[in-house]
């Protein structure tokens, strides 16, 4: 049986990740206060969203894939293949799920919410393509990644409150704090809901080596099949110290650096870097 894995662009695999798996992702929505529409890796990046805010102070905010759009893209897939796999951003930060499921009763399109964001969700994506690859059926596929999206651990270490604050996910009373005190807030994706985990306090790359220390050291409940270290911005310098540190500090099979798309950027700003893996 030949399946399609889709994903919306909220999975934030790289460009190589997505043709090495042969994935097709879909763009999401950026809408600027002028209500320009912009699509997430196409037609707009981070960096251009960070420039908007610099120069005119205002936020942007994202919009889900609408059922037409996804219907489209199902049935162009449905041409070429006998069923489509498709992973969606958790459905508690957008409707991009709930319209995946009713454009999927255009027939054998499988709807996983994978309860996460970035490559959290990429982490789904690729085990799907995987499980697919083996000659998997795409009923037992989607029933082992439902279960496999409780296990995912996502999380990100941010440098600034700034866009939070100004997408209101966040008072200023709080921004201003974690300014004074140098904070850098952990924000960790639970439940398929994010919230804020442990505040670092120091610099950006003190911070970040704190982070990876307490996420990895000490457990024994760690696949080590995979880890992603997805950054936004963060310089060479940084990356590399995190992907040695991991290399010291687990054993993962696969070590793989992402930049974060739009929609993490949005929400968390520049120089902000998480590792995601799976859970045993």
């Amino acid at each position: 049986m030949k399946i399609k894995i889709t994903a919306d662009s909220t999975c934030d695999l790289s460009k190589e990740l997505i043709e090495k798996y042969n994935i097709r992702t879909i763009p999401l929505h950026i809408i600027n206060a002028e209500d320009k529409d912009f699509r997430d890796g196409v037609d707009i990046c981070p960096k251009d969203i960070f420039e908007y805010v610099d120069t005119t102070g205002n936020i942007c905010h994202t919009a889900a894939l609408n059922i037409e759009e996804l219907e489209s893209v199902f049935k162009e897939e449905l041409a070429e293949n006998d069923a489509v796999i498709h992973i969606s951003i958790s459905s508690d930060f957008s409707a991009c799920y709930q319209n995946a499921c009713i454009a999927a009763e255009v027939g054998n399109v499988y709807v996983v919410d994978s309860r996460n964001l970035s490559t959290g969700g990429g982490l789904i994506v690729l085990a799907a393509a995987e499980m697919a690859q083996a000659g998997m059926e795409p009923a037992e596929i989607k029933a082992k990644l439902d279960e496999k999206t409780s296990k995912v651990e996502a999380s990100f270490v941010i440098d600034t409150l700034k866009y939070l604050h100004k997408g209101g996910r966040c008072s200023a009373v709080v921004a201003l704090g974690a300014n004074v005190l140098s904070l850098k807030p952990c924000i960790e994706v639970k439940d398929g809901k994010m919230g804020v985990g442990k505040k670092y306090r120091g610099s950006f790359d003190k911070s970040i080596k704190n982070y990876v220390k307490d996420r990895l050291v000490g457990r024994d409940d760690i696949d080590y099949s995979r880890v992603f270290i997805t950054n936004c911005l963060c310089s060479d310098e940084t990356i590399a110290s995190v992907r040695a540190l991991v290399e010291e500090l687990g054993q993962f099979e696969e070590i793989l650096e992402t930049d974060a798309g739009c929609t993490v950027s949005n929400h968390c700003g520049p120089n902000c870097l998480g590792i995601l893996f799976l859970r045993k």
